[in-house]
């Protein structure tokens, strides 16, 4: 019914958030938990952002498989989450609330360098397509199998 994300840190020179965060997977319970019955309740709603990404989390994990997965944060606000390490690589998600995903909501620190090697934004569109050699849009209701090489 909860799910926890434990931090992925290490040294870096700006500060990495290390306490994990916890959940409600089922989006249908957290949305009745908060007393919102119909989509016109939650669309305005100041949970609406918290409740795409906990839905996009879950669609993700579920489509393609992955289990063993962290968070990257800052406490400059940065985040990651999902993020996977698979063949010793870092791969990151980002759930976003607009119809089409936005290069400028991705934070410049996440994409410096080679760290992560990619990362795919879920969004409420009904498109895949790229933002550019790192960063690729995905529709949360498609998810397709990442491409972890």
């Amino acid at each position: 019914m909860v799910r926890v994300l434990p931090p992925w840190f290490e040294n870096l020179k700006n500060r990495q958030a290390r306490a994990p965060k916890i959940y409600v997977r089922d989006t249908g319970l957290l949305h009745s938990l908060l007393g919102l019955a119909a989509a016109d309740d939650w669309c305005g709603h100041p949970k609406v952002g918290a409740s795409f990404k906990r839905f996009g989390i879950e669609q993700v994990l579920s489509c393609t498989g992955l289990r063993d997965t962290d968070f990257w944060a800052t406490h400059a606000g940065a985040e990651l989450d999902p993020m996977v390490t698979v063949g010793g690589r870092r791969y990151g998600f980002e759930a976003q609330t607009w119809r089409r995903a936005r290069h400028d909501e991705v934070d410049a620190n996440c994409v410096a360098g080679s760290w992560p090697r990619h990362i795919w934004v879920i969004h409420p569109g009904d498109e895949a397509y790229a933002l550019d050699e790192q960063i690729t849009a995905w529709p949360v209701c498609g998810v397709p199998d990442p491409d972890f090489s």
